[in-house]
């Protein structure tokens, strides 16, 4: 695991500077390859190429980076691990081609050398960013794994292209102008993060899981990405190979997952896995410790707040598969020492608060090893939250309804503040015990107000997805971009609503959210961590398999545990889903309050014109008094402006 940038100019200023701002650019991703760097140009074309390395696999020289092929007609960088490199060279090896080392890097390069790009990188099963540059067709290729696990962010400014792992990368280039895109902004408040292939800013792109980009010209406008694998092409194929019998479609899921976790294995560093105490990880972990000469190594952190806390559930299941476990809890002020590094860890806005576990319990696995094995993917290939369960039953139920019927229902229902209902159902149910009595009843009625006025299934999904459900009341004068998650929704009808919510969360939550947060967590302290679950194998696997098997009589994700009870006792596991979670509006209102009022006081909130203010701060203050739950639209905000605040962008034009 390592971290990657570059630039293709065509302006003789930037080509003269080509050695000092590839440097700065590769230092300002240090952490994420402690232990070696390197730099390859070449002036007179333009290129110039960088990289950060993480030792995992050869640990000798041989592994260094930027790598040049043997007839020097390639030139790549890497950041990530193809897990069946030896499969590939065994292949290229018995055409001829000699290896210096045992590297994958290596690998990649002869593979393009031996049959080209574009047809070397769809034969890669891993984890993938990378770059490489043909001094013959002087042409520069991107490419990125499959669901999109390593990111690759590429902006295109006059005539100059930049890439790199992380934004900031870019930003460290002189040449970048930190214009940001208002655009994105109410995906963002919705969804909790920028979806690609938008980002922060409006010049940037970022690379599509699953995608190439082959650029030949750097003064032409930045080309279209090219798929060499889809998420809604496997998922419409899906229905046309399903696997009927139940027995059948496990065994060959477990055989699958198996092995998809032993490749997961190799590594010349130690190596041991997060522990969350929830079904995926304790899966993985299970499967990791079943091939295992020695006790896995397992990490989990615990909280005060018991709704949250699932440390006991970890360390239980620790116990029975015999791992080495440690556990370590978080306090108030833990997460507040987090909290002031988060814009510069995510320098692109992602406002998941369960980041703060995530840096938590990847800092405290680092210290004993450079690699971790998680159970990321599962949710959103084997249908894992709770919305896949009371979604399409809330939205069926209204759907039932003619649509001039939602519609009064729902513009009657948003024309009452929350504020008021809450008041009313206060007043009605006073005579109740206070145990008895409902809590953010206005929050709940918007919610279903919002489903009701939503014109698709698609659209209600929207609205149960969205922290803020109206984010034009935070952003007045921005303009919307076209809604994706509606957008993948309505292009397959042919699948169930379980199904088309699956696929969206694929293409956006999971690469733009979840990994995202992993990525830049797991790279701050210079560990990598490796997910099973996401091996494009098993993800094509699932959706080939029923509906009811992920999906049965209320019970989310249910293929998995049926493969988890085969080496965990059922009473281990089956309780209510948790995770890495984080009491965010206990936080908010206790320890980071402070923190929180500083960033929403109205001299913070004028350094970005375009929020409305008496709406945040009339947010803030239902869920500093109680009279909302709904931390994360809050989180957002606050996440927004410490971005700011840390990276002083401007507004494009």
């Amino acid at each position: 695991m390592c971290g990657v940038v570059g630039i293709f100019t065509s302006r003789e200023d930037r080509r003269r500077e080509l050695g000092g701002t590839i440097a700065a650019m590769g230092a300002s991703i240090a952490h994420r390859g402690p232990d070696d760097d390197g730099v390859w140009m070449d002036p007179d074309a333009g290129i110039a190429l960088g990289f950060r390395r993480l030792a995992i696999i050869d640990l000798s020289p041989n592994g260094h980076q930027p790598m040049r092929s043997r007839s020097a007609r390639f030139t790549i960088v890497f950041n990530g691990e193809v897990y069946n490199h030896h499969a590939l060279r065994a292949e290229l090896a018995s055409a001829g081609h000699v290896f210096r080392g045992r590297s994958d890097t290596e690998v990649l390069l002869a593979a393009c050398e031996a049959w080209g790009v574009r047809a070397a990188v769809p034969r890669f099963a891993g984890m993938f960013a990378l770059a490489v540059w043909d001094a013959e067709e002087r042409t520069l290729t991107l490419a990125r794994d499959r669901l999109g696990k390593k990111p690759l962010y590429v902006a295109a400014q006059g005539g100059h292209i930049s890439f790199g792992s992380e934004l900031k990368a870019l930003m460290s280039d002189p040449a970048f102008a930190r214009r940001v895109d208002t655009r994105q902004l109410h995906d963002y408040l919705r969804f909790l993060c920028v979806p690609a292939p938008g980002s922060i800013f409006r010049d940037v792109i970022k690379l599509r899981p699953g995608h190439l980009l082959v650029i030949r010209d750097p003064a032409a406008p930045l080309p279209a990405s090219e798929p060499y694998w889809e998420a809604e092409h496997i998922a419409e194929a899906g229905h046309a190979e399903r696997i009927v019998d139940e027995r059948t479609a496990l065994d060959g899921l477990a055989d699958l997952l198996g092995d998809a976790t032993k490749l997961r294995l190799e590594s010349d560093v130690p190596l041991g896995a997060l522990l969350s105490g929830g079904i995926d990880s304790s899966l993985i972990v299970a499967l990791m410790q079943r091939v295992s000469s020695t006790s896995v190594k397992t990490y989990t952190i615990g909280f005060d707040d018991p709704a949250f806390d699932e440390s006991d559930h970890a360390a239980r299941i620790a116990a029975h598969l015999g791992t080495d476990h440690t556990t370590m809890p978080v306090t108030g002020a833990d997460a507040l020492a987090v909290v002031p590094e988060l814009p510069r860890l995510f320098d692109e806005p992602l406002a998941d608060a369960s980041q703060i576990p995530t840096v938590l319990v990847c800092r405290l696995a680092r210290r004993d090893v450079t690699v971790a094995l998680c159970g990321d993917g599962g949710d959103e290939s084997f249908a894992g939250y709770n919305r896949y369960v009371h979604g399409p039953r809330m939205i069926g139920r209204i759907e039932r309804a003619p649509m001039f019927v939602r519609r009064a229902i729902g513009r009657s229902v948003r024309s009452v503040r929350v504020e008021t209902f809450d008041a009313m159902a206060r007043s009605f149910t006073r005579p109740l015990p206070p145990a008895r009595r409902p809590r953010l009843v206005g929050e709940r009625l918007h919610k279903i107000a919002s489903l009701c006025l939503a014109d698709s299934g698609a659209a209600g999904y929207r609205a149960l997805l969205s922290a803020w459900l109206e984010p034009e009341r935070v952003l007045p004068t921005t303009p919307e971009l076209p809604d994706e998650i509606s957008a993948i929704m309505a292009r397959h009808p042919s699948l169930s609503l379980v199904e088309r919510m699956l696929l969206a969360d694929q293409l956006v939550y999971l690469p733009d959210d979840l990994l995202a947060k992993m990525d830049r967590a797991s790279m701050s302290t210079g560990l990598e961590v490796r997910a099973p679950l996401l091996d494009h194998r098993v993800v094509e696997y699932a959706w080939r398999m029923p509906e009811r098997m992920r999906v049965r009589d209320g019970v989310t994700k249910w293929a998995l545990r049926e493969l988890l009870a085969r080496h965990v006792p059922r009473e281990m596991f089956e309780r209510p889903k948790s995770g890495f979670s984080v009491p965010i509006r206990a936080c908010l209102t206790g320890p980071l309050r402070g923190w929180a009022e500083d960033l929403l006081s109205p001299e913070s909130l004028r350094a970005l014109p375009f929020i409305d203010r008496p709406t945040v701060q009339a947010e803030w203050m239902r869920l500093r008094d109680g009279r909302s739950s709904n931390g994360n639209a809050l989180w957002a905000v606050l996440q927004l402006v410490a971005w700011w605040r840390e990276w002083r962008p401007t507004l494009a034009d």
